[in-house]
């Protein structure tokens, strides 16, 4: 009894590979007629990979190996990967189906066929394409500006599949702007609107103002806000509505006021939008210069 010796397995199956005389000796196969290159199958990670084989009526036995490994001798599977299977379109095709191709599949395949005259082999190098999980790439912005926020395109593209394209939302944080304020001229018993607009992130909270007074909704005053936009009216207005306000627009980051004017028709506004001053105004102002210059 031998003592510490184990019969090889691919030994067993070149023994019985060559018991079937499809191999010639000199495992693995060599073609004895066929001069032509190894051909080369590219396939995507996942995808199904056919290596095609074809014979004549002449053959007697065929068989499939990889890397010295029997997976089909004849009808007979050898593998036990349930992914692997024949493809047999009539009797002149014996070719060799691999599902979900993995990376571990890429190697070299044979195609052993005997005939009654001599053997011979097709070779075929299966490549298999993966994409690469450990891509990193980064977009850095130095003192970003408001203007700079949006929406970023990342882009990932290699020669083995569609380019897989994420999208990155960029917030800018900054505070109130007051970007458009509306005063109003408006006659007595109309109704009066005066319109205040900030661009700001987050977006800003409001308030209004008379003198250093807080309104708020009452009788005769509706206060809006819809997005970055207030809106003061007063529904009736009267000689005592007439005058500044003041429209308050904060954030965490920081508050914004621009002076808005309700004035009567006919007194104008100057180039900044605001009501210029009424006539009783003037004639104060008159009064104080001739007090200060002894008229």
């Amino acid at each position: 009894m031998l003592v510490g010796r184990r019969p090889c397995w691919r030994q067993l199956q070149a023994s019985f590979f060559r018991l079937l005389c499809l191999i010639p000796t000199g495992f693995p196969v060599r073609s004895v007629d066929m001069q032509r290159a190894t051909d080369n199958i590219t396939i995507r990670q996942g995808d199904t990979a056919v290596i095609r084989c074809y014979v004549d009526d002449k053959v007697s036995k065929v068989a499939w190996l990889n890397r010295s490994n029997i997976i089909f001798a004849g009808e007979d599977k050898w593998s036990l990967d349930p992914r692997v299977d024949l493809v047999n379109k009539g009797q002149l095709e014996y070719s060799l189906r691999i599902q979900k191709v993995d990376v571990y599949d890429e190697g070299s395949y044979t195609c052993s066929i005997q005939t009654k005259q001599q053997s011979k082999t097709s070779n075929v190098h299966l490549i298999v394409q993966a994409d690469s999980l450990d891509g990193e790439e980064y977009l850095d912005i130095s003192g970003i500006m408001r203007n700079q926020a949006g929406r970023y395109e990342c882009k990932a593209s290699n020669d083995v599949a569609t380019p897989d394209v994420k999208y990155v939302n960029v917030v800018v944080n900054y505070p109130p702007a007051i970007k458009n304020a509306k005063s109003s001229e408006t006659q007595v018993g109309r109704m009066g609107v005066l319109q205040c607009d900030a661009a700001a992130v987050p977006k800003p909270e409001f308030e209004w103002y008379r003198d250093d007074k807080r309104l708020s909704n009452a009788q005769g005053i509706s206060i809006q806000i819809v997005g970055t936009t207030t809106v003061l009216m007063i529904s009736n207005v009267t000689e005592e509505d007439y005058g500044n306000y003041t429209c308050v627009a904060t954030n965490k980051l920081g508050i914004q006021n621009a002076s808005l004017f309700l004035y009567r028709p006919g007194t104008g506004r100057d180039i900044n939008g605001s009501a210029c001053l009424s006539q009783s105004l003037w004639l104060l102002l008159a009064s104080i210069t001739c007090l200060l210059f002894k008229c």
